[in-house]
């Protein structure tokens, strides 16, 4: 804690600043006075030995100043939790200096590469928190399109797994298995994780929650069972079942991955270094020795021809064999959604349909869900090559892939049933014909404003993949949703979307 400076007590405002530190102060404070604190500033605040670097909101009159006292200083969620200290502590201000790694990114701008050493320092710097948003869009935008060659994105990737924790398994091959994402509805993990557990190899499966999507596999999986587990328990799940579908943001794997994915996504911008650096920073993070990468194309997926795929596929294998792993690229269909939900207890229905062998479970999913869970199970040796489909179709239909899940849900904390929505609205064709496209990004959307993923049961169940005949006035969605607001909502927007189900009129 540095040794001179204003001091400021500490208040808890309450306010989710989209996982940001931010502090507030009111502009008639004596610090901001003194200081030349100002809005937008970036702050270094102490207590005892922590410290968090938090960009400042100034509060100037009305209603504002009297959410603080003069001699308070407010903080956001993500800075009080990063401080762990209590109301009206005592917290030191100073200026922050500008992250010294910025160099490099200005360099990059200008077209002068990473090296290893520059890639250390500005992922040491985004993680220690020194980056404000508008850094880091910098950041985004110098490594967009085709900005990074391999060696910069294996520097960037290393660089990502040191900054975070690093788990380690006693076991010669540990499985994995990645989406690349851009498709509703693609809950595979869960029935992959299930199958390749059943045939005896360690699959300890780290997942994220949706960002832009309406539904992340944690969420999905956190319908059905605690997903928050810390490394003693995840290990206790390993040791008993051998596989588990935890959410990896208690445990810190490739931190610096979240903070440029929430600045990523709403920029739009693309990036194959990025994308591979995220994906493989994770799956190194997280202790994998063989990685599937399921990597769905199409028109509205987000990889979009096959030429795409073969770049992001060799990329991902060139900075996969720095690391020394084992890994495959299985290119799937992206054309539509996979499975009837979207949104995660409507995708978990899909699921347990399947593991449990009903007759109306979805077909595209089981289908996918084995030809991936097999692609698995050769990689890591337990089936040669050709023969892990009919392994994993053998361990689904057998039963021992549902047994596995009700296990691994048991050990994860107790299995549950997924809720249900309260409200729900048919949408349906306005003529007739066949369906040939489907827009995954506004189906995603159209789930996104039901509710999904904050309200678990809202979403939508969709009815008309490519190739289904429909009469007028025939439901091609339903949406679900918790509140009257939200299904109104999600409807107006579907309804004036014409190319969320493109009909062509039969001949």
């Amino acid at each position: 804690m540095p040794a001179a400076g204003p001091t400021a007590r500490l208040r808890r405002l309450g306010i989710e600043a989209c996982q940001q530190p931010v502090a507030y102060l009111r502009g008639d404070s004596a610090v901001c006075k003194s200081e030349g604190f100002g809005s937008r500033s970036r702050l270094e605040l102490w207590h005892g030995g922590r410290c968090v670097t938090a960009t400042l909101n100034v509060l100037l009159h009305g209603a504002g100043l009297a959410l603080l006292e003069p001699d308070e200083i407010g903080l956001s969620e993500a800075a009080w939790r990063a401080l762990g200290a209590a109301d009206g502590a005592a917290l030191r201000l100073r200026h922050a200096a500008p992250p010294p790694s910025f160099s490099a990114v200005r360099g990059k701008i200008h077209g002068r590469p990473f090296g290893a050493d520059a890639a250390a320092r500005i992922v040491g710097d985004v993680a220690a928190g020194r980056y404000a948003d508008i850094e880091l869009a910098a950041l985004v935008a110098a490594c967009s399109g085709q900005r990074l060659d391999a060696a910069e994105t294996a520097a960037l990737s290393s660089a990502m797994v040191d900054a975070g924790q690093r788990l380690r398994w006693d076991a010669p091959v540990v499985a994995d298995k990645h989406c690349v994402g851009g498709l509703p509805g693609n809950r595979t993990t869960l029935l992959v994780v299930p199958i390749v557990a059943a045939c005896g190899v360690l699959i300890p499966k780290t997942s994220s929650r949706a960002i832009t999507s309406p539904a992340g596999t944690a969420d999905t999986m956190e319908t059905l069972a605690p997903v928050a587990l810390d490394l003693p328990a995840l290990r206790r799940v390993l040791e008993r079942e051998g596989g588990c579908v935890a959410w990896g943001g208690t445990m810190a794997l490739s931190p610096v991955d979240d903070m440029l994915i929430r600045v990523e996504r709403p920029l739009g911008l693309d990036s194959d270094g990025l994308m591979v650096a995220s994906i493989l920073s994770k799956k190194v993070a997280a202790g994998a020795t063989h990685v599937l990468i399921d990597m769905p194309v199409g028109r509205t997926a987000k990889v979009r021809s096959p030429e795409e795929a073969g770049a992001l596929a060799r990329r991902l294998s060139a900075v996969a064999r720095h690391f020394g792993l084992k890994l495959a690229v299985q290119l799937t269909d992206g054309a539509q959604p996979v499975g009837r939900g979207i949104g995660p207890a409507l995708e978990a229905r899909d699921v347990l349909a399947v593991l449990r062998g009903e007759p109306g479970a979805p077909d595209d999913l089981r289908r996918r869900a084995l030809l991936l869970a097999g692609g698995v199970l050769e990689l890591a040796g337990r089936a040669a090559p050709g023969a892990g489909l009919a392994l994993a179709a053998a361990t689904l239909a057998g039963g021992a892939a549902w047994t596995k899940f009700q296990a691994i849900c048991a050990a994860q904390g107790g299995m549950r049933e997924p809720p249900r929505a309260r409200y729900t609205r048919a949408v349906c064709a306005a003529h007739a014909g066949t369906v040939v496209a489907v827009d995954n990004r506004v189906l995603a959307r159209v789930a996104r404003l039901a509710g999904a993923p904050g309200a678990p049961a809202a979403g939508l169940e969709f009815h008309a993949p490519l190739g289904t005949p429909v009469a007028v006035g025939q439901p091609l969605l339903t949406l679900h949703a918790e509140s009257p607001g939200e299904l109104a909502y999600a409807l107006a927007y579907a309804e004036s979307q014409d190319n969320l189900v493109t009909i062509a009129a039969s001949a």
